[in-house]
């Protein structure tokens, strides 16, 4: 399971269209997408007006994409108010710049336009190393996935009309509900901004909540 499977699952089965995607790059999820409204953000769209044509031939549903080439937060200050205001979002991905503040802020903006039924998917918040889990900065080779995982533990703790849980798949797809959580935590956002590697090593089915991913299909109630 990815999250596109993901995406698609929720649009197919719980009737979930309008659509926002932070973190598009070259668009291989942003363009399978199949709804009449879909809203691309990313500071540096990784595709010309081309390939824009060219999905729009091979995906019809392309025909009315919104694309706005620059940061979340920008978009959020300048255009969200606009392109949301007739259409409630009700699926969200956020894929932008892997780090804690900046995840969580894309979080939190994007629930400003989201309907109750609403769902947000996260990318990248389980890694698997030391070197995936580190900044930008410090960052080399091979999967970089940040401290998004700090998000989640931020969210779990600082946010009790939320549901959040990670699934154990795709890198960590993080699921965010306007739900009773089913398990919160305690962190203050200093504790949290303190934690390490090692400590999410020690205790990443806790506090990631994490789940296989069977119970996707068990917590929104559709058909594998």
């Amino acid at each position: 399971m990815n999250r596109l499977d993901v995406i698609q699952a929720l649009m197919r089965q719980k009737g979930l269209k309008n659509y926002l995607e932070i973190g598009v790059e070259n668009g291989h999820i942003f363009f399978r997408i199949k709804s009449s409204f879909k809203v691309a953000v990313d500071p540096k769209f990784i595709f010309d007006a081309g390939r824009r044509f060219g999905k729009a031939i091979l995906n019809p549903y392309n025909l009315n994409n919104q694309y706005f080439e620059k940061t979340s937060d920008d978009f959020f200050t300048q255009d969200a108010q606009q392109v949301f205001a007739e259409k409630k979002l009700q699926l969200a991905l956020v894929d932008g710049m892997h780090e804690y503040h900046f995840a969580l802020r894309d979080v939190e903006n994007t629930l400003n336009y989201m309907g109750d039924d609403g769902v947000i998917i996260m990318h990248d918040c389980n890694p698997q190393t030391v070197g995936a889990a580190g900044h930008f900065e410090d960052w080399e080779v091979g999967e970089w996935n940040g401290d998004v995982w700090k998000t989640i533990i931020h969210l779990r703790s600082q946010r009790p009309d939320l549901n959040v849980f990670v699934l154990d798949c795709d890198q960590g797809l993080g699921i965010v509900t306007r739900k009773k959580p089913e398990s919160a935590l305690a962190f203050t956002p200093a504790q949290i901004e303190a934690m390490t590697y090692d400590e999410l090593v020690k205790d990443r089915k806790k506090l990631l909540n994490l789940k296989p991913t069977d119970y996707f299909y068990e917590y929104f109630g559709l058909r594998a």
